[in-house]
C-alpha cells in the first residue's frame, strides 16, 4: 500500500485521480499495487489531508462542482503546497503544479520538499527537469529515493521510457521530432489552405492554444522539451534560453512557404532536434521542410512524433499524443507502475 499526494489538481492531476479509480482493480489484480490517497494540494483550489484516505470519486465529484478542497471532508485542510507534503507522511508525491520555465518554481521546491521529507516523487512539469535535471536525480539518487517524468516529453506517449528501457543497448546519436501540438496543428490548418491567423484562431477556440501562445508558435516550449532530453538521454546540461540556443518559432512562416513546400514534396513542421557535434550536445527548434517519405511528415492535427537514430536499429519512430488530461495522466500512473516495479526489486535484492 503506497501513501500518495498530489500536488495541483488541475486538468493533469485530476486525469491521474480519474485514472486511479478506474484502474484501481486492474492495479491491485495485475500489480499488486494499491493506493490511498492521503493529501491534495493546489494553489486555487484549495487543500485537504487525511492519514486514513480521501475517497477519490468523490473528490472528483467536488471538483466537478467547483467546490473548494478547503471544503472537502478530510482532518486538515487549508495548508499550502510545501505544508501539506510536510504533514501528509505520503509515500510518493505527484507534482503536476503549473509550469513556469524560467524559474521552474514553485515545482523544483515541491519536489526538493518532497525528497528531503523521503519521499519518492512523479512529475509532470517541464520547468525542474529542463534547468535543474542533473541535481534533482543526483538527489534523489542520494538519498535512495526515485524521481520519474515521462509526462514532461510528450504526454504519456512512452518516449522517455523507450529511451531509458528499450534503446538502453543503442548508441543514441540523434533525436528529432514534433514536440508541440499546438504548432503542428496550426501548421496542418496552414497545408489545407488557412492562413496563419486563422489556423491560430481555430487553434485557440478547440483549447490547443492560449490566448497569449508566444510559448508555443515562438518554440519556447519544444525548446524546454528538447533541453530534457538533451539532460536526461544524453547526459548535457543545457538550459532552456531562447537567446543563446537556435530558437525560431512557426509565425514567420506564410501561406505562400506552405505552398512552395507542397509544390516540392515536402511539409512544414517545428522541428525540436539534440543530436551530437564534435564530443558536444547542441540542440535546436526550427521550422523544417520535411520530404513527404519522412515519418513525421504524416503526423497531422496536435500530434507529436520524435524518430531516434541509434547505431543498432537505424531510426526509430515513435508517434503519439504531446497532451491532455488523460493521456498526461497517464504518464503519471505509468511512472507510479515503474516506482512500484523498481521498489520491488529491491525488496527482492
Amino acid at each position: 500500500m503506497y501513501k500518495i499526494a498530489i500536488i495541483g489538481f488541475g486538468v493533469v492531476g485530476q486525469g491521474f485521480a480519474g485514472l486511479l479509480e478506474s484502474k484501481a482493480e486492474v492495479l491491485r489484480k495485475e500489480h499488486g499495487l494499491e493506493i490511498r490517497l492521503v493529501a491534495i494540494a493546489d494553489s486555487q483550489k484549495g487543500s485537504v489531508v487525511d492519514p486514513e484516505g480521501i475517497e477519490i470519486a468523490e473528490l472528483l465529484a467536488w471538483a466537478r462542482d467547483g467546490k473548494s478542497l478547503n471544503l472537502f471532508p478530510g482532518k486538515e485542510h487549508g495548508l499550502d503546497a510545501v505544508a501539506t507534503i510536510e504533514r501528509c507522511g505520503a509515500d510518493i508525491v505527484f507534482e503536476a503544479s503549473w509550469t513556469d520555465i524560467k524559474t521552474a518554481e514553485p515545482a523544483t521546491t515541491h519536489i526538493r520538499r518532497a525528497l528531503a521529507q523521503g519521499m519518492h516523487v512523479v512529475t509532470t512539469n517541464k520547468g525542474p527537469l529542463a534547468l535543474h535535471a542533473h541535481k534533482l536525480l543526483a538527489e534523489a539518487k542520494d538519498r535512495g529515493l526515485e524521481l520519474r517524468f515521462e509526462g514532461t516529453v510528450m504526454s504519456g506517449t512512452p518516449l522517455l521510457n523507450l529511451a531509458r528501457y528499450c534503446l538502453a543497448g543503442c548508441q543514441i546519436s540523434e533525436i528529432r521530432g514534433i514536440l508541440n501540438g499546438t504548432t503542428n496543428f496550426i501548421l496542418t490548418q496552414m497545408s489545407e489552405g488557412g492562413s496563419y491567423g486563422e489556423a491560430l484562431k481555430t487553434a485557440q477556440d478547440l483549447g490547443y492554444a492560449e490566448a497569449v501562445p508566444d510559448a508555443d508558435v515562438l518554440g519556447w516550449d519544444a525548446l524546454a522539451k528538447v533541453c530534457i532530453l538533451a539532460n536526461t538521454v544524453f547526459g548535457a546540461e543545457i538550459t532552456p534560453d531562447p537567446k543563446t540556443l537556435t530558437c525560431v518559432g512557426i509565425t514567420g512562416i506564410s501561406a505562400e512557404d506552405i505552398e512552395a513546400a507542397r509544390k516540392a514534396g515536402q511539409v512544414y513542421k517545428l522541428i525540436g532536434r539534440v543530436w551530437r557535434e564534435d564530443g558536444r550536445v547542441q540542440v535546436s527548434v526550427s521550422p523544417q521542410r520535411v520530404p513527404q517519405e519522412d515519418p513525421l511528415a504524416g503526423v497531422s492535427g496536435a500530434g507529436n512524433a520524435l524518430t531516434f537514430t541509434t547505431d543498432v536499429l537505424g531510426e526509430v519512430t515513435i508517434k503519439g499524443p504531446g497532451a491532455g488530461k488523460i493521456p498526461t495522466g497517464y504518464a503519471m500512473l505509468v511512472d507510479l507502475l515503474d516506482i512500484h516495479r523498481a521498489l520491488t526489486c529491491r525488496k527482492g535484492d
